[in-house]
């Protein structure tokens, strides 16, 4: 495969590339075509991707570093939270690394967004890498420099703005992904499509069953047109002042399904019934049509998401509960929410002026 080069730039100057190969052996050039030489290396990953890729790395930085420092989370959601980046702080300290070291994030978006939170906060800041392993964090977390860890029941409370010196994605990690992983991922992919291409869009509906085999060319155009479409959002608008609110498309009501599950439900299923209430309020408001609507509806359920939540199963998930908990979701603006539609597919825009009973309705739509 020949590998694709995304620039990415902040502030109008060159800031990182992401690199988009089927291997890990062009990292060790990357890492030495950086800027800066770094002595050690802090590796975090999971208990899960350190079973299938931390020896491939390992063998891969030999001969870089002087020393390899590796940290392993327990893997899920449950990491993601400030005593895990006191637990990275310790060992980088007792490892006597400063600021002119490196951390590498080696998983999925729990991994990359606490790996990128240390190194937002070690000592004020220290380089990172994101070596994204699962589709999710390929396409949507480990590009545009948000970091961040959960607090208590708030999801991404506490974070930084810090940008990697280097994004190298390996597509062939998808191949070993679990399938449910998979899936969630196509939450974020399918988004893009809604949001920014039609294009895109439809060449995901006529490609279902090349990307679920997880044929590796398809993969590669998919997580690279995706991977492109954040960079250039984020290019426009690295601190989230305008458009890059756009990408919060499904996020608003899909947090607040997330937190009231207590994380039972993934993020990308969550964000797919998210989706699901914005297309019915995209709707509702006269924006797209009821053609839209159910196709919106069949593409999510192609790629195996779920569109809706079965208060059977959660009864917590009330209409009061789901709306209480959008309005808590740190999307707000002042005392109203943030919402994101489609003024039709492929385009979108954020609005503030919504009144409960829309959103109730669109919260109904989503409890089968």
């Amino acid at each position: 495969m020949h590998y694709h080069r995304l620039p990415v730039s902040y502030e109008d100057r060159h800031s990182y590339d992401i690199l988009i190969e089927d291997s890990f052996s062009a990292l060790k050039a990357e890492i030495q075509r950086l800027p800066s030489y770094y002595q050690r290396v802090c590796i975090v990953t999971d208990s899960n991707v350190s079973q299938f890729y931390l020896d491939q790395l390992r063998q891969e930085l030999q001969g870089i570093f002087q020393q390899i420092v590796v940290h392993i989370l327990p893997a899920g959601e449950t990491s993601k939270n400030l005593a895990c980046a006191e637990a990275v702080y310790e060992q980088m300290i007792e490892a006597r690394f400063d600021r002119h070291d490196l951390l590498i994030a080696l998983g999925g978006g729990v991994v990359g967004d606490l790996t990128g939170f240390v190194a937002a906060t070690y000592m004020r800041g220290i380089d990172y890498i994101q070596i994204p392993t699962s589709l999710l964090a390929q396409v949507d977390s480990s590009v545009g420099g948000k970091t961040g860890i959960d607090f208590r029941a708030y999801k991404n409370m506490v974070g930084a703005f810090k940008m990697p010196v280097l994004v190298y994605m390996n597509i062939s990690c998808l191949k070993t992904l679990d399938p449910l992983q998979f899936t969630c991922g196509m939450g974020e992919v399918i988004k893009y499509g809604f949001i920014q291409d039609k294009g895109f869009y439809r060449w995901l509906q006529t490609n279902v069953k090349r990307i679920m085999s997880r044929d590796l060319p398809a993969l590669a155009q998919m997580v690279y047109t995706s991977a492109d479409i954040k960079r250039r959002i984020c290019q426009l608008d690295p601190r989230e002042e305008g458009i890059r609110s756009h990408l919060n498309f499904g996020h608003t009501i899909g947090h607040a399904v997330e937190k009231l599950s207590s994380f039972r439900l993934y993020h990308g299923q969550c964000v797919s019934i998210g989706s699901a209430a914005a297309l019915y309020l995209s709707h509702k408001l006269g924006k797209i049509s009821t053609a839209d609507l159910k196709e919106g509806i069949q593409t999510l359920t192609d790629f195996g998401l779920p569109v809706s939540v079965d208060p059977g199963d959660f009864p917590q998930m009330t209409t009061d509960n789901i709306l209480l908990a959008s309005k808590s979701d740190k999307k707000m603006q002042g005392d109203r929410i943030r919402f994101v539609i489609l003024d039709a597919i492929g385009q979108a825009d954020t609005y503030l002026d919504f009144v409960d009973d829309d959103l109730r309705e669109a919260i109904d739509f989503i409890r089968a």
